[in-house]
């Protein structure tokens, strides 16, 4: 029975994710790595020659990997990449706190949205509006207090939600 199993899986066919992450895709495989954002991040980050415009509109489908695609890939689109991390608070925060030549204000818009992240954008990231920031962290009554505690210039007042 053991022999059996072993016959098979060498002769199986090997789904596009277990060759990928084996070194066995070629540049023939680019299409079949745009089905998946991490999939074309991955592509565009392991297999020499790859068309990384491409596969960065791939990756850009989501958020998290147009983050990871922007701060790993060489000759990434900041702009697109960034276009596309902001629309969620976590990812315009670490866009902001670790991309080069990323628009504090497009990402600040971005990370307000959540109030942890609009805490976190003040604390961590030079040239954020304290202002703007705070209000995105006194949607939560914790995190106003952090904010008035922790943020210097914060607004003491606006804390009491």
């Amino acid at each position: 029975m053991l022999e059996s199993l072993i016959r098979h899986v060498k002769t199986s066919p090997k789904s596009f994710g277990y060759r990928l992450n084996n070194g066995l895709v070629t540049l023939e495989d680019q299409e079949e790595a745009l089905t998946s954002p991490k999939w074309a991040y991955e592509f565009a980050r392991n297999v020499k020659g790859a068309n990384i415009e491409v596969c960065q509109g791939g990756a850009v489908k989501s958020p998290g990997w147009a983050y990871a695609f922007a701060k790993d890939i060489k000759g990434a689109n900041i702009e697109a990449c960034q276009e596309a991390a902001i629309k969620e608070p976590r990812w315009a925060y670490e866009f902001a706190n670790y991309i080069s030549g990323a628009s504090i204000e497009a990402c600040q818009g971005g990370a307000i949205k959540e109030p942890v992240w609009a805490y976190r954008f003040a604390r961590d990231i030079v040239g954020a509006n304290i202002v703007i920031c705070q209000g995105g962290a006194v949607k939560d009554p914790e995190w106003a207090y952090y904010f008035a505690e922790d943020i210097p210039g914060a607004d003491v007042e606006r804390a009491t939600c």
